[in-house]
This record gives structure tokens, sequence and C-alpha cells, in this order.
């Protein structure tokens, strides 16, 4: 009799922790991608310099240990974009932040020339702010695996749009059911897939794949290419994008990702 109680307490036990790590699975990062939006080299030294000293810094004492910063590789005579990449467990996290950071007094000290900056000599000419949400097949970020400098690599910053929330929901349950599987299969070093639940063309799914150089991206987008067609032929996923931007970017040397 203790023998069969003791099975069954066992089992109770695994089962516990069984739906515990399927739980815990399922609960998926909230992202957010804070743009910049510049024209001078002066912004531009502004923004390097109170994201280096004030900001990270600060992100780092509230919790967050990876905050990504990235430049597109082309330059754009007309403007120039930081992308800056923040990762939260869980959206009161994001809520939270700006609260955090007015009451640290190192973050104000370090970051007072951006913060305190004259209207008529703007640190940026517009911030742009996006709100993603984790995919199930990839619930939380990654820190890309890579071998080569900073400056030589290739990050890959794609953004899907769709002409329907519905067929939206359809291109991220391709992700989650077979894309996410052959990017992780081939190597591609993808830092996060998300929806995007907030911002400014919507509806849409954005993700972030890293290489070590060129060569080295067009590489896996060949062998993705090969493992792609067996899917995207499916009737159930057809005209599911609508717009396809890619962004080739680098990180900045004082990136954590």
């Amino acid at each position: 009799m203790k023998s069969t109680l003791t099975k069954l307490l066992l089992l109770a036990v695994v089962l516990i922790a069984a739906n515990t790590g399927a739980y815990a699975a399922k609960n998926q990062y909230y992202y957010q991608l804070k743009v910049y939006h510049l024209k001078t080299s002066a912004q531009e030294a502004m923004v390097d310099a109170y994201l280096k000293d004030a900001f990270i810094p600060a992100v780092h004492r509230a919790g967050i240990n990876s905050v990504g910063v990235f430049k597109p590789i082309a330059k754009d005579t007309l403007e120039q974009l930081v992308y800056v990449f923040i990762p939260f467990k869980k959206m009161d996290d994001f809520l939270k932040l700006n609260e955090t950071l007015v009451k640290d007094k190192a973050y104000l000290e370090a970051g007072a020339a951006f913060l305190n900056a004259e209207y008529n000599a703007p640190p940026y000419t517009r911030l742009e702010s996006i709100i993603l949400k984790a995919f199930s097949a990839m619930p939380e970020f990654a820190i890309p695996k890579l071998t080569t400098p900073k400056s030589e690599r290739v990050y890959e910053l794609r953004s899907y749009e769709s002409a329907t929330e519905g067929l939206a929901i359809n291109k991220i349950g391709m992700f989650n059911d077979y894309e996410v599987a052959i990017f992780t299969k081939l190597d591609f070093n993808a830092v996060f897939y998300g929806q995007v639940i907030s911002g400014s063309k919507m509806p849409n799914l954005m993700y972030l794949t890293t290489f070590n150089n060129k060569a080295d991206r067009d590489k896996h987008w060949i062998a993705f290419g090969e493992d792609y067609k067996k899917i995207s032929g499916l009737p159930q996923y057809q005209h599911n994008v609508s717009k396809n931007v890619t962004l080739f970017l680098y990180p900045t040397d004082y990136s954590d990702l």
C-alpha cells in the first residue's frame, strides 16, 4: 500500500513539474525597439554619449542586462537612424522603466546634456517606439554567438507587414510551426522574433538575425531557401505577407548584443 501511495505521490510531483514547465514556457518576453531619427553628426554624437554613458548603465542597474544598439550599414545622406533594443520579462517592467530612470541620480547626471537639451538644439529630430511580444517558438531573446569583431558583423532586421490582422497571425503561426525551427537548425543566431503590438506600421512582425559578415549572411540564406521552399507553397500560408522591409545593421561598440 505504501509503495503504491509513494508511486502516486511521485507521479503527482512529476505532473506538477511538467505543468509548471509548460506554463513557464508560455511566459513570452516583451521588447521595445526605440528608433532615433537624426540629421546631424552632432546629434549622433549626443545620442551615442547618452546611450553609452547614461541610459545603458541605468538600465543595467534596473536589472536589464542586455541592451542592443544598432546602426544602418548603408549611410543615408538625409537621415541617420539609431536602433535601441530593450527586452522586458513582463509588460509591467516596460511600464515601470521610466519611473525607475527618473529616480536614478547617476543617470540624470550622466545624461544631463541629452535630457536637458534646449528646444533649438534637440538631440534628435524624432523618436519612434515599437513594442513587440515574443513568439511562442522563441519566448526569450538570445545573445548572438558570433566570432568576428562587432564592426564586421551584419545584423538583419526584417519587418513583414500583412494585409489584415488575420493574415499577420497566420504568418506568425508559420514562424512558430516551421520557420523558427529552420532558422535555429541553420544557426541564424536570431536575437528575437516578435509580433508588433504597438507601432506606426501594423499589422506586422519583426525579427533580427545576425551573421559574422556579409558572406556568412548570404550563405545562410541560400541554405534557408532549400528548406523554406518545402513549406512556402502550402495552401494555408498563401498571401500572408504584403510587404517585406529588410535593413542591414551593425552593433555599436558599446552594444551588449
